[in-house]
């Protein structure tokens, strides 16, 4: 099993928040961060909708000069790591450096910069392009920033499986001390793709919503009605950590993360498997590598896109690896829309927040239940008091990879 680990540290930022505290109330009111897209003109487009993060100011963490140097889903993991660490107190100092790492992941990475440096190339030619182009762009700088700007020395790397990534960077995380490798890890992902490409590139697949002229009922997991997912964008960063360690420097802990599983669909590039076995086995080996039966699971904070066919076959997933129980299943996708390679982290720490406080955040716009899903709890509409002992954050992406994070409410 190795050794144990703890979260002591949350950020997040999105749609309908810019802290861990915003996020976390606005999702237990029901908020939607729906809106029309503000950062281009999307008229043209057959999606005018997505979940943007509002009044963020780079200049609130990076120095003006650097600011340059970074895409927006590098300013937005800056963000939230600097949150974690604050929220867990933890101090990288020359003696412990080495024992930290960081493996902070984006599915896109720095779309932004992408269009912005061709299309300077186009008007301008390649002296146009700015030196600061690639390392400003590239996956793995969101992970890069992060460890230079506190001295993180350990393991450093950046996941990219699509909708999975942050689930897989934490659950490597979290093995990654377990077989100490390190005693403390800043762990999540970051995603900012609300461009003309990255909207157009998901519309052209006919996998957003075009819920133009209700933008905040837009995104509606396992509702008859739904039509597609709502792209959003953010960051969520965990501050994982060995159980002695945060002991000994009396840090805060908020849960312990037991099991992580992985699976492939190997089956279709954009589609699930049938009824969704990849999640299945996803499922099952979160409990097994937890030793937990499916029975101790309280809640699932599902992936829940609010795409016809991925919302159904998960919720038969589900149904299969639970049984019949009245499961508390929700998807926090209806407030938040979905930050593709950001949601695990995001929805990793709603799941452990849940843990904290006792509650369960409700799935808004679920007015008329899919006939696909009957007897299955949603958790629509309202929050609703609990009691979880063990909480489950499932994420699936493109190419059929699939991560569950399980998490242990924290007790002396």
């Amino acid at each position: 099993m190795g050794r144990r680990v703890v979260v002591t540290g949350i950020g997040l930022i999105c749609g309908v928040g810019n802290t861990t505290e915003e996020v976390w109330q606005a999702l237990l009111a029901g908020n939607s961060g729906v809106a029309r897209i503000s950062q281009f003109d999307a008229a043209d487009f057959a999606c005018q909708i997505a979940a943007e993060v509002k009044n963020f100011d780079p200049l609130n963490f990076i120095e003006k000069k650097e600011i340059k140097k970074m895409a927006r889903f590098i300013h937005l993991a800056i963000a939230a790591s600097d949150e974690a660490m604050r929220m867990s107190g933890l101090k990288i100092t020359p003696q412990n450096a080495e024992r930290v790492g960081v493996d902070i992941g984006s599915g896109i990475g720095g779309f932004d910069i992408i269009e912005r440096e061709h299309s300077a190339l186009i008007e301008g030619g390649p002296r146009r392009i700015s030196p600061f182009f690639i390392p400003s762009a590239i996956v793995n700088l969101a992970a890069g920033q992060v460890s230079m700007r506190y001295g993180a020395k350990g393991p450093n790397e950046a996941t990219a499986t699509a909708c999975t990534t942050s689930a897989h960077s934490i659950g490597d995380s979290f093995r990654i001390i377990q077989h100490n490798d390190a005693d403390m890890m800043i762990a999540g992902g970051s995603e900012a793709a609300i461009t003309p490409m990255g909207v157009g590139g998901f519309a052209a697949m006919r996998a957003l919503s075009t819920r133009n002229d209700d933008p905040p009922a837009a995104s509606r997991p396992w509702d008859k009605d739904r039509d597609g997912f709502v792209i959003g964008e953010g960051a969520g960063i965990l501050i994982l950590e060995e159980l002695e360690h945060a002991g000994k420097r009396g840090a805060p802990i908020i849960a312990e993360i037991v099991g992580y599983g992985m699976s492939a669909d190997a089956y279709h590039i954009t589609q699930p498997a049938p009824e969704h076995e990849g999640g299945f086995r996803v499922m099952r080996n979160a409990a097994k590598d937890a030793g937990v039966s499916p029975d101790a699971i309280d809640y699932v904070n599902a992936h829940g896109t609010s795409t016809p066919i991925g919302d159904t076959l998960e919720a038969h997933a589900i149904r299969n690896f639970f049984g019949n129980r009245k499961l508390a299943v929700s998807s926090t996708k209806s407030m938040t829309g979905h930050l593709l390679g950001g949601a695990g982290g995001l929805e990793a720490g709603v799941t452990v927040l849940a843990l904290r406080d006792q509650i369960v955040p409700p799935t808004i716009n679920l007015v008329n239940q899919d006939p696909e899903t009957c007897g299955m709890d949603f958790v629509p509409n309202h929050a609703r008091r609990a009691s979880l002992e063990y909480a489950m954050s499932n994420s699936f992406g493109f190419g059929g990879t699939n991560g569950a994070l399980l998490f242990r409410r924290w007790s002396e």
